[in-house]
């Protein structure tokens, strides 16, 4: 390992992630396992944070930054709503370590992948603005409409990524479609119906009876049966289209990739429609509602896999950039 001088470390304080690119290449793997543990990390903290809704632990820390007004951490007299709020506020930190290996991955990764790197700053910025906005909940004491969006900022950082797990087993060359433009016009409209199904599931939670805390809190001032039919009829609009591109890809003898992602979509449907009706006709069980919330997140994995398998990007094309200047000084140092 080279000696470390004074300008090294002016330089490590200044661009770490650039000290680190200078001196580290990780294998294709370590990069793709880096994307994938900061996507496993997104789906556990939905199930994490219905975990707090469902067992009435919204308010267990009454207040943010701090868990209450004198402590920064849960106190034994909070009991077992505290603990669990604060556990979850605790995972946080480790979707932010996840996150931030997969950001050090993609920074080191040679060549240099501009695109990639900025799709873990995405996510970054992402789950940054979503602790703030989780802290917001808390403070307007789980406003139903807070409590939604910050649900909908979840569904965006599980997006990115996705996206960001794809590009690491791709290369950087031009997207090619493996499909004429009518099947991909029919995956948009998926995509669409999806984003809808997931925005109508915020209201039906946000009108339903599980508020997220023991004491009195506001729900969205609709009919929660009414909601639940509507959720239920796009999810069959959605199982519907997902059909109907597994017959369109067959006829059109579509590459096995789109297929296999297509029909896992189509099984991943059908599971979730199965825990769906059996949670609604048993009068909602916390264990079917968190089973439900997982679920979603693996549905919307399901359905962006499902885009993204309709063009492919080589590897032998992917074009080399050049580093950013900071990093070439420190590797001219090391």
């Amino acid at each position: 390992m080279p000696k470390l001088t004074r300008a090294d470390a002016v330089a490590a304080v200044r661009n770490p992630l650039a000290f680190i690119a200078a001196r580290w290449t990780p294998t294709p793997r370590t990069v793709q396992r880096a994307a994938l543990a900061a996507l496993v990390m997104s789906v556990i903290i939905v199930v994490t944070g219905g975990a707090v809704r469902l067992t009435g632990s919204g308010l267990g820390c009454p207040t943010w930054p701090k868990c209450t007004d004198d402590s920064l951490t849960a106190t034994s007299e909070m009991g077992l709503h505290g603990a669990i709020e604060f556990g979850n506020r605790m995972l946080t930190y480790v979707l932010c370590a996840a996150v931030g290996w997969a950001i050090i991955a993609a920074r080191s990764e040679k060549p240099y992948r501009r695109g990639l790197t900025r799709l873990g700053w995405a996510q970054f910025w992402i789950v940054m603005s979503n602790a703030v906005l989780g802290g917001i909940v808390v403070l307007v004491g789980l406003n139903p409409y807070t409590v939604a969006a910050h649900f909908v900022a979840t569904s965006a950082l599980i997006a990115v990524a996705t996206v960001m797990w794809q590009r690491t087993r791709e290369g950087d060359g031009a997207p090619r479609p493996l499909v004429g433009k009518a099947v991909q016009q029919l995956v948009w409209v998926l995509v669409g119906a999806s984003v809808l199904l997931i925005l109508v599931g915020t209201v039906v939670t946000g009108a339903g009876p599980h508020a997220g805390d023991s004491s009195e809190v506001e729900r969205m001032p609709l009919d929660w049966e009414t909601v639940t039919k509507l959720h239920a009829v796009l999810a069959w609009i959605v199982v519907t289209l997902t059909f109907a591109l597994w017959f369109v890809l067959k006829a059109v003898d579509a590459p096995k990739g789109p297929l296999n992602r297509t029909r896992d979509l189509f099984l991943i449907l059908l599971a979730q429609g199965v825990i769906g009706y059996v949670q609604y006709f048993t009068d909602l069980p916390e264990i079917l509602v968190g089973l439900h919330m997982f679920g979603s997140a693996v549905t919307w994995i399901a359905v962006l896999r499902v885009m993204l398998a309709l063009r492919e990007r080589p590897f032998d094309e992917a074009a080399e950039i050049p580093a950013p200047a900071a990093e070439a000084t420190v590797g001219t140092r090391a």
